[in-house]
């Protein structure tokens, strides 16, 4: 079986999506209209743009949706058996398997984005990578903490991002490092993702995922707050209003498709990081690039 999984914020790059929009007329005709919706030309800032332009949140959400969501659906084989997203590319996985069409996923992409600026503006917070331990412990760490600080991604087997209060990172490094974590590394990121600091998101988009339509999906969605495969559209919409101030199960989604059948996936949108983190979790799956 064949997944196809979707990456979220920190895969965009400089360029991205220009080839597609150039050598497709489908694609150009789909940029085009995300930049009605959208109100600005985003593809100027996606073609054109530098990398500090292209790391804004409210630019960076819609433009990995707009660049993996249009890549799916130009594609001539895209058969997908399942599908997954990491964090945002869980919208574009809905887009991809038919849950949401692609203006609703689109604005409720820039709706999330919007909402979660403002929330880190509310809440000074951050992010940080910790290499190198077991999640049993850093979980434990983070426990210990007199701050918010949590487990936010489980992106693969000693890869684990926690997320929190600036204080509360900062001193989750230091303890991470005296447990035995090879890295500690905070991360240029614009707030606490994943967490109870982004409730205030979470409240506002809510609101646009209950007032919008959602379709019976063509293959099940593997979600990130449960790492469970789901074709059921009240069960997918309130996972993704959890998924906001919930870890991304990363590891466990994969490990879940593969337990059920997936022996090959297919990473649909820019970069290469799913690929690198799906070799860690399920050696034995192939993978490559749409």
């Amino acid at each position: 079986m064949t997944a196809y999984v979707f990456p979220g914020q920190g895969a965009q790059f400089p360029g991205m999506g220009k080839d597609l929009y150039e050598q497709n007329e489908q694609a150009r005709a789909l940029f085009e209209r995300a930049n009605e919706i959208l109100g600005f030309r985003i593809t100027d800032i996606m073609f054109e743009g530098t990398a500090d332009e292209l790391k804004q949140t409210r630019v960076t959400q819609p433009a990995i949706f707009l660049h993996s969501v249009i890549l799916a659906l130009t594609s001539d084989n895209f058969a997908p058996d399942m599908v997954a997203g990491h964090s945002l590319g869980e919208f574009s996985a809905l887009v991809a398997n038919k849950t949401l069409d692609f203006e609703d996923g689109l604005k409720l992409v820039f709706q999330r984005a919007l909402a979660m600026q403002k929330a880190c503006e509310i809440n000074p917070s951050t992010m940080a990578a910790i290499l190198g331990l077991d999640d049993k412990v850093v979980e434990d760490v983070c426990a210990g903490i007199d701050e918010v600080v949590v487990a936010a991604n489980y992106n693969c087997p000693g890869q684990l991002v926690i997320s929190g209060s600036n204080a509360g990172i900062e001193i989750a490094c230091e303890k991470m490092k005296e447990a035995g974590a090879k890295r500690a590394l905070p991360l240029p990121v614009g707030g606490a993702f994943h967490s109870p600091l982004m409730e205030p998101a979470r409240a506002e988009l809510a609101a646009a995922i209950e007032s919008t339509t959602f379709n019976t999906p063509i293959c099940p969605v593997y979600q990130n707050a449960n790492a469970l495969p789901s074709t059921d559209v009240a069960a997918i919409r309130e996972q993704l209003i959890i998924q906001l101030t919930a870890p991304v199960r990363w590891t466990q989604s994969v490990q879940k498709m593969v337990e059920e059948g997936a022996t090959k996936f297919i990473e649909c949108g820019p970069g290469k990081v799913l690929q690198g983190l799906i070799r860690k979790i399920a050696p034995e799956a192939e993978v490559e690039s749409i």
